[in-house]
C-alpha cells in the first residue's frame, strides 16, 4: 500500500466519520434524554434534502442553496417537535414505551417515505455541491464538497457540545435524561425539554441529510442506509454517551474505508458488523461507553 493510497483512505475515513458522527449524534441524543430508538431518523434526512431541493434549485423555487439549506433546517426542527408530540408525549411514563416508540416511529418511516414520494415523485435528484473542484490531502485529493463536511461536521457537533454543557436548556436536557422523576420535582418542564431534544436531533438528521443529498442521488428511501450506519455507530461507541457515539464514529468510518479498500464495497456491511459484535462481546457498552 502506497502512502498516496493511505492518504486516500484516511480522506475516505474522515468523511465517512464526519457524515456517521452527524447522523448518529441526533440519535444518541434522544436515546441519552429519553431512552428511546427514534426510526423517522433516516426520514428526517431525506426529507431534508428533499426540502433543500425544492426551495433552491431551478426545477423548484430557484432561491438558492442558502435559502434551501435555511429552510431545511427550520422545517426539520418543526418536524420533530411535531413527531415528538405525536409519537412519544402521548405515551411518555408508560412501562413498555421502548416498544411503543419503536412502533409508532416505524409507522411514521413508512408515511413519511410514501409522501415523499407522492410529493416529489420516484425521479432521482441531487442537490449542488457546496462548493466544486478538489483539495488536495496529504498527497490524495479530495471534492472541495468532502472538504467541507470535513469541516462543518465537528464544528455543529462542537456547537452541540457547548449548548449542551454550557447553556441552562443544555443542562436541563441533561438532568431530564439523567432522571426524570427528580427533574419533575424540581419543575423542570420535562416535555418542552423532550420536543427541545427531538428538535435538536432533527436538525442534526437535517445538516446530514442536506450534506448527503449533495453526495449521491436523492430517492424518497435513501435515508435508510444512514439510519442502520447511525444505529452501528450508536451502539458500537456506547449508548449514553454523545461523545461516545462521535468516537464510534471516526472508528466506524476508518473501518469502512479499509474494508471498502481491502475486500470491497459489497462485503464492508459484513465487515462492520462482525467489527460490532466483536467489541460489543469485550465492551456490551461499547467502545467509549461505561463499564
Amino acid at each position: 500500500m502506497t502512502l498516496e493510497t493511505v492518504a486516500s483512505v484516511l480522506a475516505s475515513a474522515l468523511v465517512l466519520g464526519s457524515l456517521y458522527a452527524l447522523m448518529a449524534a441526533g440519535l444518541s441524543l434522544v436515546w441519552t434524554t429519553l431512552g428511546i430508538f427514534t426510526f423517522t431518523h433516516g426520514v428526517f434526512m431525506t426529507i431534508a434534502a428533499y426540502v433543500a431541493w425544492q426551495v433552491s434549485d431551478n426545477a423548484g423555487l430557484g432561491l438558492g442553496e442558502a435559502a434551501g439549506f435555511a429552510v431545511a433546517i427550520s422545517a426539520l426542527a418543526g418536524l420533530g417537535c411535531i413527531a415528538e408530540r405525536l409519537l412519544i408525549h402521548p405515551f411518555l411514563g408508560r412501562e413498555n414505551i421502548v416498544m411503543i416508540a419503536v412502533i409508532t416511529t416505524l409507522a411514521a418511516l413508512t408515511f413519511l417515505e410514501n409522501a415523499i414520494l407522492l410529493i416529489w415523485g420516484p425521479r432521482l435528484k441531487q442537490l449542488k455541491p457546496l462548493a466544486t473542484g478538489t483539495v488536495g490531502f496529504a498527497g490524495a485529493t479530495m471534492s472541495a464538497h468532502q472538504a467541507i463536511i470535513v469541516v462543518v461536521a465537528p464544528l455543529v457537533l462542537v456547537g452541540l457540545w457547548i449548548v449542551l454543557k454550557r447553556s441552562r436548556t443544555g443542562a436541563a436536557i441533561r438532568a431530564v435524561g439523567q432522571n426524570r422523576e427528580a427533574a419533575l420535582l424540581i419543575g423542570l418542564p420535562v416535555g418542552r425539554l423532550y420536543m427541545t431534544a427531538f428538535a435538536a436531533s432533527a436538525i442534526l438528521a437535517a445538516v446530514a441529510g442536506i450534506l448527503l443529498g449533495a453526495m449521491r442521488p436523492m430517492t424518497p428511501t435513501m435515508g435508510a442506509e444512514p439510519l442502520v450506519k447511525a444505529l452501528i455507530v450508536a451502539i458500537f461507541g456506547g449508548l449514553g454517551s454523545i461523545a461516545g457515539t462521535i468516537g464510534g464514529a471516526y472508528v466506524i468510518g476508518l473501518v469502512e474505508a479499509v474494508s471498502t479498500y481491502w475486500v470491497g464495497l459489497y462485503w464492508t456491511p459484513a465487515v462492520l458488523f462482525a467489527v460490532m459484535v466483536a467489541v460489543l462481546l469485550w465492551r456490551p457498552n461499547g467502545l467509549f461507553g461505561g463499564n
